[in-house]
């Protein structure tokens, strides 16, 4: 157990150091008991399920984690699941938690996976604005999703500041530029299944102000998050899109560079192909007037040595002519 407390008016006035004294604590049903846990074991949860009478099915999802971001009613109880997320500026990966939230008629019990997000932040600003939690249990759920999505903003900076260097490493030929864009593609796709379906659990939420006699003045504060939500969920779709069409253009880029490539490849082939030519003739008569057979024409003629030598040099004239002319040498 992290902290514990009850409240009545939207102010402290007990910290019992158990759920059970928790519970027994509450003066009346206008007071609150919250408490936070912080990795409980299986039993520790099961306990908390028996005090509070939490649904199985609700408890079962709590103790295995790695839930979707949902919203289940359960009578007059609601499970939320949240995942938060914060950015690594040592490592450039976007670390995310996972969040249980149990919230009744009189009690909201957090139960968080991970470090993130930091519920103590949420409980100082909750006791420092009293008449907002004097709102009750779904007061604080506010809180907790406020700071949840408000935990976003600095990872659609990091995200976009890396999509920033990711352009210029594209245009600046960067080799390993392709699997930084898979990997921060992989990210965003993360973060997106983090951040989309709280458009859907914000909505179920909303559903229910009426039937549920939400406050109005907590309605305009939900309504808020559903505000940042759908802007954070906006950007991630923009990250994975400009993503896409950046490895788009690296792939152009890189087909480019292996075209000229070959093309400067068979630049040089061709250079080669049109000296090896002009070499090879006088070679070939040199061979033929040099096999020494004793029968053999023009082999004893006393013009043939500089006849060879005319042919040879009129022969590699001709050819360095036509490599010239097609552009070879």
């Amino acid at each position: 157990m992290v902290d514990s407390a009850v409240y009545r008016d939207g102010h402290r006035i007990l910290s019992p150091p158990t759920l059970v004294e928790a519970l027994k604590s509450l003066p009346d049903e206008s007071s609150m008991a919250w408490i936070g846990l912080y990795r409980p074991t299986p039993e520790q949860l099961f306990a908390a399920a028996r005090q509070f009478d939490l649904h199985e099915l609700a408890v079962e999802d709590a103790i295995l984690a790695h839930q979707r971001p949902k919203l289940e009613r359960y009578g007059e109880t609601l499970f939320v699941v949240l995942r938060a997320a914060r950015y690594v500026d040592e490592t450039e990966r976007v670390d995310f938690g996972e969040l249980h939230v149990f919230c009744g008629p009189t009690f909201v019990l957090t139960v968080r996976h991970s470090e993130s997000p930091d519920l103590s932040k949420v409980r100082t600003r909750m006791e420092n604005t009293p008449d907002l939690l004097r709102l009750g249990p779904e007061a604080v759920l506010y809180a907790i999703l406020d700071a949840v999505v408000d935990g976003y903003s600095p990872v659609l900076a990091g995200l976009q500041n890396d999509i920033d260097e990711i352009e210029t490493e594209v245009f600046g030929g960067d080799p390993k530029v392709s699997r930084r864009i898979y990997e921060l593609t992989r990210e965003v796709i993360e973060f997106q299944r983090a951040t989309k379906p709280l458009l859907g659990l914000l909505r179920q939420l909303s559903s229910g102000f009426v039937k549920y006699r939400t406050d109005e003045e907590l309605q305009k504060y939900l309504r808020d998050v559903a505000d940042h939500a759908t802007t954070v969920v906006e950007r991630a779709d923009g990250f994975r899109e400009l993503l896409g069409n950046i490895l788009t253009v690296n792939a152009t880029l890189v087909s480019q560079e292996q075209t000229q490539a070959s093309y400067a490849q068979n630049e040089e082939i061709k250079k080669v192909s049109a000296w090896a030519a002009i070499l090879f003739a006088p070679t070939l008569i040199g061979t033929v007037y040099g096999m020494n057979f004793d029968e053999m024409p023009e082999l004893h003629w006393a013009g043939g040595y500089p006849m060879a030598l005319m042919l040879m040099a009129l022969t590699c004239v001709v050819l360095y002519t036509v490599f010239k002319r097609r552009g070879w040498l």
